[in-house]
């Protein structure tokens, strides 16, 4: 492979550490102006994982892999390198969160483990149509498994209905230390309250005619807040349904490019991640 790896930044005491990355890595209009031409397609994920920190693997929405499938990402990716899953869309789609028990324990328990290291947040995604209701998220967060072999497990959940943009909603996801994906979209609330040990935001503006996807002034202001999360601190300018919080803990930050100009995500996660790894 050509691209020498990429340099990896590692958590210290004062700050955690800052991964950007995509969504997928299979993406037809990349092999114009990501990818080096004429890699084959069975490299793509081993070129893109040593230009990316991070991730976001959506075919697992569509239905869990087997667990050989999940050992040959994991091995072809570099050490330091981590993959963010979104769950399977039949647990977060269906009537109640609460009777899903069955079915996060058979995903989480369904090979996960041939990931190893590589394994990064796992994001339960939930529907637009699914309302704040405090009985049935409350169980259905209580349920997530915490650990995989011994391993600790991230959880992150995404909510995509207004009625969640209010403070209880902030308590309960708060209580039980799970974080709350920031959705810088036009479309779902976006809450940049922290209720986890770290941090996931999910950037959805990129435009066509800017190069790196957002302008120069857009990339050093998200360079900012990246960086202000990992210090442990909260972000006054973005919305919150709650209160801002205090400074607290170092704080690991997954920032990925998602959608909109799908074919600038990759300029625009490099450009992010050249910036956080530029200031000391």
């Amino acid at each position: 492979m050509a691209a020498p790896p990429a340099r990896r930044s590692h958590a210290m005491n004062t700050h955690g550490t800052i991964r950007v990355g995509i969504g997928g890595w299979t993406y037809a209009p990349w092999r114009d102006n990501f990818y080096p031409p004429k890699l084959v397609q069975r490299r793509e994920l081993e070129y893109a994982s040593r230009q990316l920190r991070a991730i976001e693997i959506n075919g697992t929405f569509y239905g869990a892999q087997k667990p050989a499938t999940y050992a040959k990402w994991a091995a072809e990716t570099p050490e330091g390198f981590v993959f963010s899953l979104k769950a399977p869309r039949y647990i977060t789609e269906g009537k109640r969160l609460a009777d899903t028990g069955k079915g996060v324990s058979g995903f989480i328990h369904g090979g996960l483990a041939e990931m190893g290291d590589r394994l990064g947040p796992i994001l339960w995604q939930l529907p637009p149509s699914r309302r704040f209701d405090a009985d049935d998220v409350a169980p259905f967060l209580d349920g997530l498994p915490r650990e995989l072999n011994g391993k600790p497990l991230r959880h992150v959940l995404e909510v995509r209905h207004p009625s969640f943009a209010c403070a209880p909603y902030v308590e309960l996801a708060r209580a039980r230390g799970v974080p709350t994906v920031f959705t810088d979209s036009t479309e779902y609330p976006s809450l940049a309250d922290l209720t986890g040990d770290f941090a996931y935001a999910r950037l959805m503006r990129s435009v066509d005619d800017i190069p790196t996807g957002y302008a120069p002034d857009a990339l050093d202001r998200w360079a900012t807040r990246a960086q202000a999360w990992a210090a442990g601190e909260d972000i006054a300018d973005l919305p919150h349904a709650a209160s801002v919080q205090p400074r607290g803990k170092p704080r690991d930050v997954f920032v990925f490019f998602i959608s909109s100009a799908k074919h600038r995500n990759p300029a625009a996660a490099m450009a992010l991640q050249s910036r956080v790894d530029a200031t000391p």
